[in-house]
């Protein structure tokens, strides 16, 4: 029997939601993009696995499924590392958006306690195969500094502190004072985690896609995928260009833009608005962490090797992209107050200022594994806020779960969770 994944009678325009992913001017764009070599769909080719999707998380994905010897096709309707990608500020943390305490009230200790280790060991684990690889991605392990704000007070760091330290997590709790004389940032209790991690986005996902093209994978673009055909033993992926590509197995890792036909799991897309200051690496105190606060909405803060600072933040529950854009210069004018007002020796005026649609979702956690129904369909849904990390865990568990025996924490992430 045949299922299509539109769950309509003839082929969709496209599988996905379009989005306008970002706007603006990124510190990403406003580089040199990296050469990756691309291809265009022009006759029905055979292969084992189909990514569709060339962003960090098909990137990762397609680069762990060629290392496992699959023969991999990537599909782009618009090319490679070109939605939002380029709106990242890639804080790549293990901290979920979630408190590990407020986490265990909602869905118990222990599946809290579970997700938020795997997400330690994601970030250890891009690290880890980043430096394998050789990558060069302007990659720094960085200390993350999180200060008290309208989520957590004082007393609620100290808790969340006892949660993370129940699991095996190093924290530091900091008064004040401490936070005053090592970070010149005054009047703010915090919790300064450890062994973070932050890239060059565009960098870090082309590095990725080129290792796993040089192992024989193939990426095509622009292909628009109209529809998925799926069945027992594999799938038959359409595209509105006409060529067809079929394969033992489909992973949807289209990022932002929501796929039609399968469950949303409380997924909903919002915007962030972000901006980064022009070089001054002489005003940067040496090891500076990545600073984030417990609010709604959060302010969040890093810096480059070469001396930007880069600030985001101020989230809405908006997802058309129009009225995202037109906020951009209102966006960018209290991001930098903000950032002037936390650390004011800095001059916080914007050389970059850009919006982006990204995914929240209930619990801060993704959704990855096989599509309810459909057989050999997988997608990976980053959504939670932290995109990167999670595409990470995402690649582990897909090819553990495709060429291996499972993987121990897919329960936390799957479509049929209850949580």
């Amino acid at each position: 029997m045949e299922l299509r994944i539109s769950e309509g009678s003839a082929l969709a325009a496209s599988l996905t939601h379009h989005r306008d992913l970002h706007t603006g001017r990124s510190l990403w764009s406003s580089r040199r993009p990296p050469k990756i070599a691309i291809s265009h769909l022009t006759r029905t080719i055979h292969c084992d696995a189909v990514v569709v999707g060339a962003g960090i998380s098909g990137a990762l994905i397609a680069e762990s499924l060629s290392d496992a010897g699959l023969r991999t096709v990537i599909l782009d309707r618009r090319g490679a590392i070109a939605g939002s990608t380029l709106a990242s500020t890639a804080l790549l943390q293990y901290e979920l958006d979630m408190p590990l305490s407020l986490m265990a009230d909602r869905i118990g200790r222990r599946r809290a306690e579970r997700i938020w280790r795997r997400s330690r060991l994601a970030v250890d684990a891009l690290r880890e195969r980043t430096e394998r690889l050789g990558l060069q991605v302007e990659a720094v392990t960085r200390n993350s500094l999180y200060l008290d704000g309208n989520l957590l007070d004082a007393r609620g760091l100290e808790r969340e502190a006892e949660a993370r330290r129940r699991v095996g997590l190093e924290v530091e709790l900091l008064k004040p004072a401490a936070v005053k004389e090592r970070y010149g940032i005054r009047g703010r209790h915090a919790l300064l985690g450890f062994g973070n991690y932050s890239a060059d986005p565009l960098k870090l996902a082309a590095g990725f896609l080129n290792v796993a093209l040089a192992r024989g994978a193939r990426l095509y673009a622009p292909v628009d995928v109209a529809d998925i055909a799926a069945h027992a033993d594999g799938v038959t992926v359409y595209s509105a260009q006409g060529p067809e590509v079929r394969a033992a197995c489909v992973i949807m890792a289209t990022g932002y833009e929501m796929v039609k036909g399968i469950p949303r799991k409380g997924n909903r897309i919002c915007s962030t608005w972000s901006i980064a200051t022009r070089a001054q690496p002489r005003a940067l105190r040496p090891n500076m962490p990545m600073i984030w606060e417990a609010a709604e909405p959060y302010l969040y803060i890093r810096t480059t090797p070469r001396g930007e600072v880069v600030c985001g933040g101020e989230d809405e529950e908006i997802s058309d992209s129009a009225a995202r854009d037109a906020k951009i210069a209102a966006k960018a004018g209290v991001l930098s107050r903000k950032l002037g007002a936390l650390l004011p020796w800095l001059d916080t005026t914007p050389a970059f200022a850009w919006a982006g649609s990204f995914g929240d979702s209930p619990t801060s956690t993704p959704t990855v594994g096989r599509i309810p129904g459909k057989p050999n369909c997988y997608a990976a849904l980053g959504y939670g806020g932290n995109g990167t990390t999670f595409s990470l865990m995402a690649a582990q568990m897909l090819r553990n779960t495709i060429v291996g025996s499972g993987d121990a924490d897919a329960d936390l992430v799957s479509f049929y969770r209850k949580f």
